[in-house]
C-alpha cells in the first residue's frame, strides 16, 4: 500500500508539474498581454467567480461527499450497482448545474454588482470604474459554460481516481491551459478586447477536459446515461454530506472572493496583484497539496469502509495513511515555502515582467505574495486534514470550523484595510492558518489523528535542510536592481541555477540529517 500510495503521488505530481508549467506559461501571456490593469482587473475577476463555483459543485464539496459512498458501491463488487449509483448522480447534479450555469449566465450583471459593487456604484454614478462593471458582465456570459464542463470533468476524475487511474485527471488541466495560451497567441491579437478572447479560451478549455475523459470512463465500463434521481439513497447521502461541505471545504475561495470584494475599491491593479500572487502560490499548492490530497482520499475512505472486518486494524491503517499524507506535505511545502520567501521577486521578474506588465507591478505583486505565502503550508494542510473528515462521512465539523475561519477572515480583512491589498493577503494566510489548527485539533481529540513523535523528529530535519537551503540561496541571489538590468536569457539562466542549488542543497541536507526512503513510505 506505501509503495502504491508513492507511485500514484509520483504520478499525480508529474502531471500536475506539467499542468502548472502550462499554467505559468499561460499567465505570463497573459502579463504580457494585458498586464496588471483595469483589462486584467476584469477578465481576472471573470475567470473567478466560475472558479469558484467550480470548487463548490465539483472539485471540492462534490468530490469529498461523492468518493466516500462511491467506495461503499464499488465495495459490494457488482458492476451494475456502482453503474446505476454514477448515472443517477451525473443526472442530478448535472442538472442542477445547468441551472444554475444558465441563471449566470443570463443574470450575469446581478453576479458582477454583488462581486464587484465597487465597479456596479460607480456604473450608477458615472465613476472612473463603471465600464469594469460592463466589461465583468459581458465576460461572465462567456466564462459561466466552463462551470457545466468541468463538474463534469470532476465526476469524470473522481471516478477513475477511485479506481486508481490518477493520470487521467491530473492530465486534464493541460488542456485549458493549451487552450488560453492558443487564444491568446491568435486570437487576442486580432480582437479589439483581447480580454474576450481569454474568455473564449477558457470555454474551449472546458469542452476540451470533458470531452478528453470521455473514453477512459467508457474503457472502464462506467459512461453511463445520466439519470434524475433527486431522492435516490445514494444521491441523498451525497447531498447530505455534500450541503454542508458546500462550505467547509471552499472556506478558502470564499475568503479570495471576499478579498476581491474589498479590492474592488481599492486602487486598480489590487486584484491583479493578488491573482499574480495567487497564481505563484498555486503551483506549489497544486503540486504537493492537491495531488497528495487526491490520492489519500480515495484510499482513507476504503479504510474505513473496511473498519466493519477488523475496527482495530482500519483505525491503525486509516492514521498511518493521514501521517503519511502531512509528512509529505512537510518534506515538500517546508521548502516551497522559504524557496518562494526568497525567490519571489526574481521568478516574478523572469515570469511575468514584459509588455504591459512592469517592474512596479513585480514589486507590487511580491509584497502580496511573501504576505500569502505565510499561510502556504497551512494552505496545504488542510487538503490533507479536511479528509480525515470527509473518507468518514463527517461534513459537519469542517463547516462549523469553516464558519469559524470565514469570520476570521472578515475580522482580519476589516484590520488589515489600511495596508491595502498586502493586508488582504496577510488576513487569507492567518485564516488558513486557524483552519488548520482547528481542523487538526478536532481530529486529535476524536483520537482520529494525532500528529506523531517520528513525524515531528522528521519536521524539525526538513525544517534545518530547508533553513540551510533558503541561507544559501539567499546568498548567491543578487539583488532586485541587478536582476532587472540581466538580459532575459541570463535572468532565466540564473534563476534556473537557483533553483538548482536550493534542490541540491536540500536534497544534501536531507541526507545528512539521515532523512531515507523508509521515511517516505506508509507505515
Amino acid at each position: 500500500m506505501s509503495k502504491r500510495l508513492l507511485k500514484s503521488g509520483i504520478i499525480v505530481s508529474t502531471m500536475t508539474l506539467l499542468s502548472r508549467v502550462l499554467g505559468l506559461v499561460r499567465d505570463v501571456v497573459i502579463a504580457n498581454i494585458i498586464g496588471a490593469g483595469a483589462t486584467a482587473d476584469v477578465f481576472l475577476f471573470a475567470n473567478r467567480i466560475p472558479n469558484f463555483l467550480r470548487r463548490l459543485f465539483a472539485e471540492g464539496a462534490f468530490s469529498q461527499a461523492f468518493v466516500p459512498v462511491l467506495a461503499e458501491y464499488q465495495r459490494s463488487g457488482e458492476l451494475s450497482k456502482t453503474q446505476e449509483f454514477i448515472g443517477k448522480v451525473s443526472g442530478t447534479l448535472g442538472g442542477l448545474v445547468s441551472i444554475v450555469t444558465l441563471l449566470a449566465m443570463v443574470g450575469s450583471p446581478v453576479v458582477a454588482a454583488i462581486f464587484g459593487t465597487g465597479w456596479f456604484i460607480d456604473w450608477i454614478n458615472d465613476g472612473p470604474n463603471a465600464e469594469k462593471f460592463t466589461s465583468a458582465s459581458l465576460l461572465l456570459k462567456i466564462t459561466f459554460p466552463y462551470l457545466w464542463f468541468i463538474t463534469f470533468v470532476a465526476l469524470s476524475g473522481a471516478i477513475l481516481n477511485s479506481l486508481g487511474k490518477f493520470g487521467v485527471m491530473s492530465f486534464s488541466p493541460v488542456l485549458l491551459n493549451i487552450a488560453m495560451i492558443t487564444t491568446a497567441l491568435l486570437l487576442a491579437p486580432q480582437m479589439e478586447s483581447p480580454d474576450v478572447a481569454l474568455a473564449i479560451g477558457i470555454f474551449i478549455g472546458g469542452l476540451l477536459q470533458f470531452l478528453f475523459q470521455l473514453p477512459f470512463l467508457k474503457k472502464a465500463g462506467l459512461l453511463v446515461r445520466p439519470r434524475w434521481a433527486w431522492n435516490d439513497e445514494g444521491v441523498k447521502k451525497i447531498r447530505t454530506l455534500m450541503i454542508p461541505a458546500l462550505f467547509g471545504v471552499s472556506v478558502s475561495q470564499i475568503n479570495l472572493l471576499l478579498d476581491t470584494f474589498i479590492a474592488s475599491f481599492l486602487m486598480t491593479g489590487s486584484i491583479s496583484w493578488l491573482y499574480y500572487s495567487d497564481r505563484l502560490l498555486e503551483f506549489p499548492l497544486g503540486l504537493f497539496g492537491i495531488a497528495i490530497s487526491t490520492v489519500i482520499l480515495p484510499t482513507l475512505s476504503r479504510q474505513h469502509v473496511n473498519r466493519a472486518d477488523d475496527v482495530q486494524k482500519s483505525a491503525a491503517d486509516f492514521r498511518a495513511t493521514m501521517d503519511w499524507g502531512v509528512r509529505m506535505i512537510l518534506l515538500l511545502g517546508v521548502p516551497a515555502t522559504i524557496g518562494i520567501a526568497v525567490l519571489a521577486q526574481p521568478m516574478l521578474l523572469v515570469l511575468f515582467m514584459r509588455g504591459q506588465f512592469s517592474l512596479t507591478d513585480v514589486q507590487a505583486t511580491s509584497y502580496a505574495l511573501w504576505s500569502i505565502n505565510v499561510g502556504l503550508l497551512s494552505f496545504m494542510l488542510i487538503k490533507i486534514l479536511a479528509n480525515g473528515y470527509y473518507a468518514r462521512q463527517d461534513t459537519k465539523t469542517p463547516v462549523k470550523i469553516g464558519i469559524i475561519a470565514m469570520i476570521s477572515n472578515m475580522v482580519f480583512n476589516l484590520l488589515a484595510i489600511p495596508f491595502s491589498y498586502v493586508g488582504l493577503a496577510m488576513a487569507s494566510a492567518m485564516s488558513a492558518t486557524l483552519n488548520a489548527y482547528l481542523l487538526y485539533r478536532g481530529l486529535a481529540k476524536a483520537d482520529v489523528y494525532c500528529f506523531t513523535k517520528q513525524s515531528a523528529v522528521f519536521f524539525l530535519k526538513v525544517l534545518a535542510a530547508a533553513l540551510v537551503m533558503g541561507t544559501v540561496v539567499w546568498y548567491f541571489s543578487p539583488q532586485l536592481v541587478i536582476w532587472n538590468e540581466m538580459a532575459f536569457l541570463t535572468k532565466v539562466i540564473r534563476l534556473a541555477e537557483l533553483i538548482l542549488i536550493a534542490a541540491s542543497s536540500y536534497l544534501l541536507m536531507l541526507v545528512i540529517l539521515g532523512i531515507r526512503k523508509r521515511h517516505l513510505l506508509a507505515r
